[in-house]
């Protein structure tokens, strides 16, 4: 995959990880990314601390979004094809020391402000549930991750909960 829709995957994830945790929007019941998540991480984690947060919030939103969606056929923000899991987590690795990364998820209106920026000016209608919103072959197409931005930030600021996923037909 091209290397802007990789990190543009990473930071969404990333961002919509976070928004989605209990003391955010509470579409899953986990904390990582809570300010006293560090001091249960670090002494486990020691140099991968932000990593293992990263996991966390992954394997919760895939639980979540597997559940509602399902699996096979299709992909979502936290099941992408093989190959690009393992390059977001090589990303992912490179960028954990980087602070200004992890300022996207400084507060609440931060993660909304950013899933704004990535959105565009586009207003959509929240979607509620399983959202299809386009087919796996254009999962490294520019546009993609703005779709995926305006269908989570609709539902966050609307109260709903929508899980957006890519068809693979192949």
């Amino acid at each position: 995959m091209k290397p802007a829709p990789l990190l543009a995957y990473l930071q969404l994830r990333l961002v919509v990880g976070y928004l989605g945790e209990k003391n955010q929007f509470g579409w899953w019941p986990t904390a990582f990314f809570d300010p006293a998540s560090p001091r249960f991480l670090e002494p486990v984690f020691t140099k991968t601390w932000r990593l293992a947060q990263y996991h966390g919030i992954r394997e919760a939103a895939r639980r979540l979004h597997d559940e509602h969606i399902g699996i096979g056929r299709v992909f979502h923000l936290f099941r992408l094809p093989e190959e690009v899991e393992h390059d977001l987590h090589l990303l992912v690795e490179a960028q954990q020391a980087d602070l200004d990364f992890f300022a996207l998820i400084a507060n609440q209106a931060a993660g909304l402000e950013f899933l704004a920026k990535q959105a565009g000016s586009a207003n959509i209608e929240p979607s509620v549930g399983p959202t299809a919103i386009g087919q796996a072959k254009n999962l490294s197409a520019a546009q993609a991750p703005r779709h995926i931005a305006r269908t989570y930030l609709a539902a966050f600021t609307h109260g709903a909960k929508a899980y957006p996923y890519f068809l693979n037909e192949g």
